[in-house]
This record gives C-alpha cells, structure tokens and sequence, in this order.
C-alpha cells in the first residue's frame, strides 16, 4: 500500500500506546488500512458520513483483513457511518487517537469541541490536518486549552499542510501557538525554502482577504507578519 508525503507523515506521527485509532476517513481510509497492517493499535476505526464509501471501504476491509485473522494479527477493524461529532469514544474506555484531515479547520474545529463535549473524561489525542483554515483551528485548539504534543509543516504536490498532534490531557505545559513555533524552524535550505514560501503565500493570501471582503483579518496578518522562521 502506497502512500502520499501527507499520509506518510501522519502516519509517522502516530505513536504506540493507543487502545483505538479513529480514521475519519481521510482519502478514503488509507492511512487507517496501513496502520491496521502495522498493527498500531488493537482496534482500528473508520468513520465517515458517506454510506457509499463506508460499504465500499467495508468490502475492502472484509477483503484484505478478515475478521478470522484479527487474532493473529491483534488488531481489528470497525466501520461506521456516522457524524464525526458524534463520537463517543468513552463508551469503550482506553486511549484514544482520533485522526482528521482532508477538510478546513473551521469543520476540524467544530468536529474537535463537539467530540470533547461528549467525551469530557476520555484521554484523547488529536492528529489533524487541515486543508485551510490554519489560523481559526489553532484558535480553538487554544480555547479548549489542549496541549501540543508535536506540529509539523510539510509540502506535497504543490500544497502546504500543518499537521498537529494535540491532547486534551493537561500533563504537558507545551501549549498550541496562534501561528505555530517549531514548524518554523528550518533543518535545512530545502526546509528554508518551503517555510520562506509558505509564509509568503500565507501573509498573501490574508492581505487579499484584507483588501476584497468585509472580515477585518488584521490580527491574523500581524501574527504572522511577526514570525520568524529559525535555521
């Protein structure tokens, strides 16, 4: 199973420890697959609120991993057709992973608050991808008070994401930035040259927002105005 550098990267990002992994069926539950080949977590999930591609994701499951093995291979799969904000990981008790990506922050955002109001209790941590909308999902992340576990800036296929790994647990002081602080900080020339541009598109595009619509984004323009990137 071939991956894209978006899905590697989120797949790299998920550690061991997790007693459920919940793909919200980003890019029609790939990256779900290939951690229940890996056997990253005893149960893996798959949701999503098109019935069609769940029925079809099914059959694929069914296909390659039948449910006669999962007991050799210790993890097992279960698809749902469903509202993400209707998770209710508590009913199963462990620790969670819930994966999002694919749609705008403003989705992700509400996705996040409405999952933690059903599940106050639950120990679960966030990997998300949003496809823009950056700045209003790191302000929600900052409202619901989670904990940066680690952010990364990646470009594939002429895009730029950031990926975060949030947690509602309180044992980290490491809080999320409004703009983000590591992904800004350069290993390389080649990472120098993708975190030069992704700001300029970024600043770019809120100075259009400026200048053709009535949302004053000033703030966001200034936060970003005030970054710097690290080498």
């Amino acid at each position: 199973m071939r991956l894209g550098k978006r899905l590697e990267q989120l797949k790299s990002m998920v550690d061991s420890g997790y007693d459920h992994i919940w793909d919200c069926c980003c890019d029609h539950g790939l990256l779900g697959a290939a951690l229940l080949a890996e056997c990253a977590a005893p149960n893996v999930h798959f949701v999503d609120i098109v019935s069609e591609l769940m029925q079809q994701l099914e059959q694929k499951l069914k296909r390659f991993f039948p449910r006669e093995n999962a007991s050799q291979n210790h993890s097992q799969w279960h698809v749902y057709c469903e509202d993400i904000s209707n998770l209710q990981p508590q009913e199963l008790g462990g620790k969670h992973l819930i994966i999002i990506a694919g749609v705008g922050g403003n989705l992700i955002s509400e996705f996040v608050k409405n999952i933690l109001t059903k599940n106050p209790t639950t120990e679960i941590d966030f990997l998300l991808c949003p496809t823009l909308h950056q700045y209003t999902l790191r302000q929600q992340l900052i409202a619901l008070d989670l904990r940066l576990k680690s952010e990364v800036l990646i470009a594939d296929k002429n895009r730029y994401y950031e990926i975060l790994l949030v947690s509602n647990l309180k044992n980290s002081s490491l809080k999320v930035s409004a703009t983000g602080e590591s992904i800004w900080q350069a290993k390389n020339a080649a990472d120098e040259k993708m975190i030069s541009a992704y700001l300029l598109k970024t600043l770019a595009h809120y100075n259009r927002v400026q200048l053709n619509s009535q949302l004053d984004v000033r703030q966001i323009i200034d936060a970003y105005s005030s970054v710097k990137f690290t080498s």
